[in-house]
């Protein structure tokens, strides 16, 4: 009985993998490989029933402004870019994109089955930063997928500070991915921990939409690289990093796909210092000296920047999740992302469902906040599953 089991299950999954073809064909590949992968990460791509097209109190981000709803592709496209060039306004605009720079390579170390190289490039107009380029070793000419890793400082993600379970763009070079690693070492040194433009004293951008624009930046510059494919690069993070990918994914339209770990994905502030976008280094920007910083409590009243005009006005972060249809992403939740969080993502699952998509809003749960073995495997097999030729 159990291998029937086993076949009938294989059948069926066999079955959601030909349904799920259209969702795959701008990626763009079918195999063997791909089925046994989707056997492991096709359970998370669906919510539970008692939350199966559950929307809340959420606006619908297939509402246009003047009330209109979206009825097909064409509609779609109008209301995506309405979305974009909103929270644009209210965030500020980006400078220019630094697109004609390439990676400089300071020094290289090879490792067991890769070479670390630590680099630098321009990622804001009058910024550098430094960060390390995983890259595989392999035979021949093939062109890798890609991802960028943020975080508060690049070291973690490549496993030299010795954070466990942080590690990703180590577990995926392993799996024979490049990976860029940034973070903002410096500014997180000087507990200012984001990037402001033009300054910190007068910016113009609140500095989270300038962790996005930065990883932009990144992407053009990782898309040069000659051993990357441009078309499949993707970004993941965690929890200050998970926001800072989360809005880079969004906001800039050439990642192929996404994974956020923990980042809090809409705004909550019953969750205290975990999902707190009021603070001035992501949506609460204002020039220092900073007070009642790490606040404890979801206290509005003394908040500043954008953010407490996005609370009081009904804006919440599921408009941005929905600039992702229909690129994959998922939500590696923990504490701050709990399953409830599927009723917010319903929304971009139903985007995904008028564009004739299925299976591309996927999110798993643990009960803590730090990344765990199997939280990051997922990743993994979610990154390898979307991403490899």
């Amino acid at each position: 009985m159990r291998g029937l089991y086993s076949y009938c299950l294989l059948a069926a999954l066999l079955l959601t993998a030909n349904v799920h073809g259209r969702a795959i064909d701008s990626i763009g590949h079918s195999s063997a490989q791909d089925t046994a992968l989707w056997i492991e990460i096709a359970p998370f791509f669906s919510p539970p029933d008692s939350l199966k097209a559950q929307f809340g109190d959420f606006s619908s981000p297939l509402q246009f402004d003047g009330g209109m709803w979206v009825k097909n592709n064409e509609d779609w496209q109008r209301r995506r870019s309405e979305i974009q060039e909103r929270w644009h306004g209210l965030m500020g605009e980006w400078p220019p994109f630094l697109d004609q720079q390439i990676l400089r390579i300071d020094s290289s170390l090879q490792q067991e089955g890769y070479v670390r190289h630590h680099v630098r490039f321009k990622w804001l107009p009058d910024e550098w930063t430094a960060g390390y380029l995983l890259i595989p070793d392999t035979k021949g000419a093939q062109r890798h997928p890609a991802v960028i890793t943020v975080f508060y400082e690049p070291e973690t993600a490549v496993g030299i500070s010795g954070k466990p379970q942080r590690d990703f763009g180590l577990q995926l070079v392993k799996r024979g991915f490049v990976v860029l690693s940034l973070g903002t070492r410096e500014a997180s040194q000087r507990k200012e921990y984001s990037l402001y433009y033009p300054t910190i004293e007068h910016a113009e951008v609140q500095p989270l939409s300038m962790l996005a624009y930065a990883a932009a930046n990144a992407w053009h510059v990782l898309a040069k690289v000659p051993e990357v494919d441009s078309t499949r690069i993707g970004i993941t993070g965690h929890s200050f990093g998970g926001k800072w990918a989360m809005f880079a994914s969004c906001l800039f339209d050439k990642f192929a796909c996404a994974a956020w770990s923990d980042p809090g994905i809409v705004f909550d502030d019953t969750k205290g210092s975990a999902v707190n976008y009021w603070e001035p280094w992501y949506l609460g920007y204002y020039p220092p000296p900073w007070e009642n910083v790490w606040r404890k409590t979801g206290d509005l009243e003394n908040a500043k920047g954008v953010y407490p005009k996005l609370i009081h006005e009904g804006y919440d972060l599921h408009e941005l999740h929905a600039l992702m249809a229909p690129r994959p992403f998922l939500v590696s939740g923990g504490s701050s992302d709990p399953i409830q969080r599927w009723i917010p993502l319903n929304h971009t699952i139903r985007v995904n469902e008028l564009l004739g998509y299925k299976n591309r809003v996927a999110m798993s749960n643990r009960e803590r906040h730090d990344p765990n073995a199997q939280s990051n495997e997922l990743i993994g097999d979610f990154f390898e599953y979307f991403l490899k030729p």
